[in-house]
């Protein structure tokens, strides 16, 4: 087989199967969402000294963001579910968020501040993106039962003892969207810095 063949095998190769791409666009749609929304619920009973600005919220009052808030909560949750489910029972999550060594995050991490971490390989991911990846899942997740401690503190009274009280689950919550925040400023980031990556999330080659 010619050096061109095997070129050409490897750039044609899928990286995301059509299912990553479906759950990845419907996530980042319901993302925004409740991000949006969750700002203007905050800005009604602010945790912090600031409140967020009306132009990047969502719903215009309380209760209109709330309705877009829960709307984009169902859609995030089955999609999740979705996701997660096919990730493990087709052994993507193995194949490429397993192993996480300190030793090899702090190498790649000093090799992405330097500009020097290759990105030539799509298909595999680096141990940054590994912890990354791993880290948003779990936010995900801590967010979902927080708001659903705070959502229904009586109906999920042992979830919301479990996060310390009404008042501390708000917190919780907050942290895990500014997690998740925080990592979509990196990931929009990343795909601006390696175009092809994003072109792999829409056509999967």
């Amino acid at each position: 087989m010619t050096t061109n063949t095997i070129t050409t095998i490897d750039t044609r190769a899928t990286i995301h199967p059509r299912w990553v791409r479906i759950c990845h666009w419907i996530n980042a749609l319901a993302i925004l969402v409740m991000i949006g929304s969750g700002w203007q619920i905050y800005n009604a009973s602010p945790l912090f000294d600031f409140v967020f600005p009306r132009q990047i919220a969502l719903g215009n009052w309380l209760a209109g963001a709330l309705l877009w808030h829960f709307a984009a909560m169902w859609v995030f949750v089955i999609n999740g579910i979705v996701y997660v489910t096919l990730g493990i029972v087709t052994g993507r999550f193995r194949r490429k968020l397993y192993s996480i060594r300190p030793k090899d995050v702090i190498a790649d991490l000093r090799a992405a501040l330097t500009f020097k971490l290759s990105h030539e390989d799509l298909s595999h991911y680096n141990a940054v993106q590994k912890l990354l990846y791993t880290g948003v899942i779990l936010a995900g997740v801590v967010i979902v039962l927080s708001g659903l401690s705070i959502w229904k503190p009586v109906q999920f009274q042992e979830l919301t003892a479990l996060f310390g009280g009404y008042d501390t689950a708000r917190y919780v919550h907050f942290l895990a969207m500014a997690a998740i925040v925080g990592f979509l400023v990196v990931h929009v980031a990343l795909a601006l810095v390696v175009p092809k990556s994003l072109r792999a999330m829409i056509t999967g080659r």
